[in-house]
Order: structure tokens, then C-alpha cells, then sequence
């Protein structure tokens, strides 16, 4: 009865100071197990890994730095290849401003040279125009003359009709 009232007393184990001895012995050996453990099994695997991240990280970082030179280097090269563009670009609009305005100089004296020699040929006709003009006053002038002295009852000579209208169409 008195075991039994011992055991009846101690709700926990755990708590028996009778098993403290028996409770620190596997306390220990838990702990030592779990030290080999970690020492040798966990902490050499996050060791690796922590080691393949860096050398991952420093890998990603020479071929970041790497590609920024070459954006650098790719930049630099469109930047040439633009402004070797755009100056190419000018020398043939120059070119082609060059070949325009020749082909316009061209076209100009061709029609500068046309406009003359219609313009002679105008003045030509004008003076032919002109002259039978004259030529048909004057005609006209002699027949009229003459109708009029002979209307008025007189007789004219055609050579004193002729003087007469050649001195009023003179002046």
C-alpha cells in the first residue's frame, strides 16, 4: 500500500526525483547522438549548399557584369552604327539635292531657251503681221483715195495718191 500510495502521489514521472539520475543519462546520449548528427550529416550539407549559392551568386554576377559590358560595348556599337547612318544619310539627300537642283538648272535653261525662241519667233510673225498690216492700210489707204478724189469728181493719178498717202502715213 505504501508503494502504491507513492505511485498514486506522482501524477508525472517525469517529476520522480527517483528517476532524474535514469532521465540525465538519456538526456545526455540524446544530445550527443543529435550533435553527431548535426556536426557531421546537416552542417556539411548546408555548408555545401551554402557553397553552391555563393559560387551560383558569383557566377551570376561575372556573367551580369560580363553582359553589362557587352550592352555597353552593343550600345556604343549602335550608337556608331546610328550616327554613321545619319550621316550617310545627309550625304545622299545632299547628293540627291545636288542631282535636283542640276536637273532644274537643266530644265530651266532648256525652257528659258524654248521661251526665247518662241519669243523670236513671235516677234517674227508680229513684224510679218505688222508689215502686211502696213502693207493692207496702205493698200486700203490708195483704194479709198482714189474712190474719194473720184467721188468728189476729180481724177488722181495712182502716183500722186501714192505720195499723198505715203506723206500722211508718215506723219
Amino acid at each position: 500500500m505504501a508503494t502504491e500510495a507513492a505511485t498514486k502521489t506522482v501524477a508525472m514521472p517525469q517529476l520522480d526525483f527517483s528517476t532524474y539520475v535514469n532521465q540525465f543519462f538519456w538526456l545526455l546520449v540524446t544530445l550527443v547522438v543529435i550533435y553527431f548528427v548535426v556536426t557531421r550529416l546537416v552542417i556539411p550539407r548546408i555548408g555545401g549548399v551554402l557553397a553552391d549559392r555563393k559560387s551560383t551568386i558569383e557566377r551570376d554576377i561575372a556573367a551580369a557584369e560580363e553582359l553589362k559590358q557587352k550592352a555597353i560595348s552593343a550600345e556604343a556599337a549602335y550608337n556608331q552604327a546610328l550616327a554613321d547612318a545619319r550621316s550617310e544619310a545627309a550625304r545622299i539627300v545632299e547628293a540627291a539635292r545636288a542631282e535636283i537642283k542640276k536637273d532644274l538648272d537643266e530644265a530651266t535653261s532648256r525652257a528659258d531657251a524654248e521661251i526665247m525662241a518662241k519669243s523670236a519667233e513671235s516677234e517674227k510673225r508680229i513684224a510679218a503681221i505688222r508689215d502686211s498690216a502696213l502693207e493692207s492700210v496702205t493698200q486700203v489707204a490708195h483704194e479709198t483715195a482714189a474712190e474719194i478724189v473720184a467721188v468728189m469728181g476729180g481724177s488722181a493719178d495712182a502716183e500722186a495718191v501714192s505720195a499723198a498717202v505715203a506723206a500722211r502715213l508718215k506723219g
